[in-house]
């Protein structure tokens, strides 16, 4: 499939009204999901993911029981994930790195829904992900410029007219307060490429029913606990590599 380029993206975004970083551009949306790329197939057992024949892991896993719990976060309560209704493998779990790049790196793979930060001794984390239609505009290596706890989300003028409901959240009305409803969630993360904003976003997600597939805008998102956790691991400047393949 061909992509446009960063440059096209940030053209396009542009003239949508969307320039500004300050505006977390539209990586989120208020609309239920939908199909718009059909995801990997898999069958049980027989599912393999990119380098499967090296991402198994005997090790200790996290228990998502424990890491999908309440919490309180920012003067936030996050409500417990009920995780039992998601595919267990877009759980949060470590497995040996199948993506052959060196410890600290985030690799996306939007394709097959899979987050993964590299670490020491040949394994990495794995987070399952969401993806909307600009998470499918951008491939590439950049670097996570900046991170922002329970960002602001100012949804462009080019969403509120399609949608007139999120005029109160506009960007001349001052965008939606963070919050357990904010699109964005509990975190957002920034991505430069060549030192400018690729205006692309690993963020928070309140609908945990979106992760593991591809919905109808935003940029690549996960569940709330996941991104919090992942907003510990990955610093500033943190390299990453987004595939679309």
């Amino acid at each position: 499939m061909s992509l446009p380029s960063s440059l096209s993206r940030r053209n396009f975004l542009a003239l949508a009204g969307i320039g500004a970083v300050s505006t977390l551009a539209g990586c989120a949306s208020t609309v239920e999901s939908s199909p718009i790329v059909s995801p990997v197939q898999y069958s049980g057992s027989t599912y393999r993911p990119f380098g499967s024949w090296l991402s198994s892991y005997n090790g200790e896993q996290p228990d998502p029981a424990v890491i999908y719990a309440a919490m309180d976060d920012g003067g936030f309560h996050l409500p417990a994930i009920p995780y039992q209704e998601i595919d267990p493998r877009y759980y949060r779990q470590r497995v040996v790195n199948p993506t052959g790049e060196p410890p600290g790196t985030v690799v996306v793979n939007t394709r097959e829904r899979f987050l993964y930060v590299t670490e020491q001794g040949g394994t990495a984390m794995r987070y399952g992900i969401g993806v909307g239609r600009e998470g499918f505009a951008w491939q590439g290596r950049g670097v996570i410029q900046w991170r922002k706890k329970w960002p602001r989300w100012n949804p462009p003028d080019e969403m509120v007219a399609r949608q007139p409901e999120l005029v109160k959240y506009s960007i001349a009305n001052g965008g939606m307060e963070p919050g357990l409803k904010n699109p964005l969630g509990a975190r957002a993360l920034y991505i430069f490429e060549d030192k400018q904003d690729s205006l692309y976003r690993l963020h928070g997600n309140p609908d945990w029913r979106s992760i593991g597939k591809a919905v109808s805008s935003g940029c690549v998102r996960l569940l709330n606990q996941d991104v919090i956790d992942l907003y510990d691991r990955v610093p500033e400047r943190a390299p990453i590599l987004v595939t679309q393949a």
